[in-house]
């Protein structure tokens, strides 16, 4: 995600649609704080557009649609709204909504030094949520790192820690199969050789 600076006053959600509807910068929401998304970087970009594009690729034919950016995911009605870096839905009432989704399969969110900090803990917690959520994906930007958040059939949230060029993110219901290295393909990110901890999982609250 983009740098979130917060805005001063309180918003109403109705506000909150209007100023969306007005501005030309996107928005987020929650609990009547909003917080304006400011411009990303090259790499950031790049890595959006690499998950984005092997998605689409490996989604073909299926009635499901990837968006990046720019669409409004409402994470819970009324009181918080986001612009992921890269999602997937599935859900036949998103293939008709023309703003706004409600229940995607797949969130990938692009790491900043701003935002790591919120997309890790309140918005990973808001996400988790969502009962069509099954793949949570948070890309490092200052190192190559994916970390692969997956929800298993007893409802826990298993993460596996992708850092070795050759690693395989493999999310067989999306037919997505892509290394690491294809991840960053032409992002500019250097190769940092770090120890990733073991895997671990993450029961819901």
């Amino acid at each position: 995600m983009g740098h979130a600076e917060v805005q001063q006053s309180h918003y109403t959600v109705e506000d909150y649609f209007a100023l969306e509807a007005a501005s030309n910068v996107r928005h987020e929401f929650f609990e009547g704080e909003v917080f304006a998304m400011a411009g990303t970087t090259r790499a950031h970009n790049t890595i959006a557009l690499n998950m984005a594009m092997a998605l689409r690729q490996g989604i073909g034919d299926k009635e499901c649609f990837v968006q990046i950016e720019s669409v409004r995911l409402a994470v819970e009605e009324n009181r918080h709204y986001t612009y992921p870096d890269v999602l997937v839905s599935c859900d036949p009432h998103d293939q008709r909504e023309n703003q706004q989704v409600y229940s995607p399969i797949l969130i990938v969110e692009v790491l900043s030094p701003s935002t790591s900090a919120y997309d890790r803990g309140l918005k990973f917690k808001q996400y988790q949520k969502l009962p069509s959520l099954h793949h949570y994906l948070m890309i490092a930007q200052n190192t190559w790192r994916v970390e692969w958040y997956r929800r298993n059939e007893a409802n826990q949230w298993v993460i596996n820690i992708l850092t070795d060029p050759e690693e395989l993110l493999l999310i067989a219901e999306l037919n997505l199969r892509m290394t690491v290295t294809q991840v960053y393909e032409k992002s500019g990110v250097a190769l940092l050789r770090v120890a990733s901890s073991p895997d671990a999982t993450l029961q819901d609250e």
